[in-house]
């Protein structure tokens, strides 16, 4: 369904856009019988005027735009809502953050409440999982509501800002395979974002252009957290014999990243000495560790994916006639650090694998 229009409005109605505009703008010159059909045809078409023309209608002259995050304490979010809100306050606007945690009624509950706060656009990183149900997405599209996806959500068309996650984790694996690694598994992130698939893909893309042979095996179900790489990394390295444990891991992101190495370091496993570790993000953090464990990271340029994520969304608010959903993809580039090292000790029966 396309997005509804003055014209609509007033052809339900059955009268002039200029009708329907002096409603709008709550000129005394309409008669109340027409009013209350032009505000019928209103509600019954879930018409929403742009914002510009709504400012018309207030001697308010606030403006908003809503931000729908996952994790409120994932610090790879500080970096785009900063993007996003530099942006956004350079030109009036007021930036309104919730997250919802990974549960997706979170989020639709939260996306209802910014639309009912009649915030002037949505930028939105969505929940994803088998559960998921999109219709409060499809609202925001009946209703005109101007949104931005920092994820995509695959069959809809709409504004999306993100990276090549598939090529960025592909960098990720094929560093640690031109190491001279040839058993590497992957920390997985959690199933509700449609990047942990993605980084997975990259993991396998990499095994595919090289000699080794990827299994479901070699992936680990981790998480996006500390505590989540904490957990899983003492899961599963703690009885694993020597000769069947991994020399390489990459991981979802930093966090699970970091979980990981402290894990490690409790079961007297050394980073990179035992066991090389890349992580995903680059978050700012990781500059100001030791530089014995600073971690190789996959850097994502979250502040540009902010700010790209706010202009895409403000030049559809403010333009009466905005064209076909906008799709940027940023690029992510690995960044080598003091976590990956060739390997030690080969793995029992593993053969070297020249760089690829």
């Amino acid at each position: 369904m396309g997005r509804r229009t003055l014209q609509d409005v007033a052809d339900l109605a059955g009268v002039s856009k200029g009708t329907v505009s002096a409603v709008l703008n709550d000129k005394k010159t309409v008669k109340e019988s027409t009013r209350a059909e032009v505000l019928e045809a209103i509600r019954r078409l879930n018409y929403r005027p742009r914002a510009t023309a709504r400012r018309r209608t207030s001697t308010e002259t606030l403006r908003s735009v809503g931000f729908v995050l996952r994790e409120i304490g994932n610090p790879y979010y500080a970096e785009i809502i900063t993007g996003a809100e530099s942006y956004l306050r350079e030109r009036g606007y007021v930036m309104l953050v919730a997250a919802s945690e990974g549960d997706f009624k979170a989020e639709q509950r939260i996306v209802k409440v910014m639309t009912l706060k009649d915030v002037d656009g949505i930028l939105l990183t969505p929940v994803l999982d088998n559960e998921t149900d999109l219709s409060h997405i499809f609202d925001l599209k009946r209703r005109n509501l101007s949104f931005v996806l920092l994820e995509e959500i695959r069959g809809i068309q709409a504004n999306l800002v993100d990276v090549d996650n598939i090529e960025g984790s592909k960098s990720a694996a094929r560093h640690l395979i031109e190491l001279g690694h040839a058993h590497i598994v992957h920390f997985a992130g959690p199933q509700y974002s449609l990047h942990s698939q993605e980084r997975l893909d990259g993991v396998r893309s990499a095994y595919s252009e090289s000699p080794l042979i990827f299994s479901r095996a070699l992936v680990v179900r981790a998480g996006d957290s500390l505590e989540d790489g904490y957990r899983a990394g003492l899961q599963f390295f703690r009885d694993l014999h020597p000769d069947d444990r991994p020399t390489g891991v990459t991981c979802y992101n930093d966090l699970v990243a970091l979980g990981l190495c402290c894990a490690l370091d409790e079961l007297g496993l050394r980073v990179p000495h035992d066991i090389s570790v890349v992580g995903y993000d680059d978050l700012k953090i990781l500059n100001y560790l030791s530089a014995s464990s600073r971690l190789t990271s996959v850097r994502v340029p979250k502040f540009e994916v902010g700010r790209t994520a706010a202009e895409i969304l403000h030049n559809e608010i403010e333009d009466p006639n905005p064209g076909s959903p906008r799709k940027v993809y940023l690029n992510a580039e690995l960044v080598v650090r003091e976590t990956t090292a060739p390997p030690r000790v080969m793995p029992r029966g593993a053969q070297p694998v020249a760089a690829v």
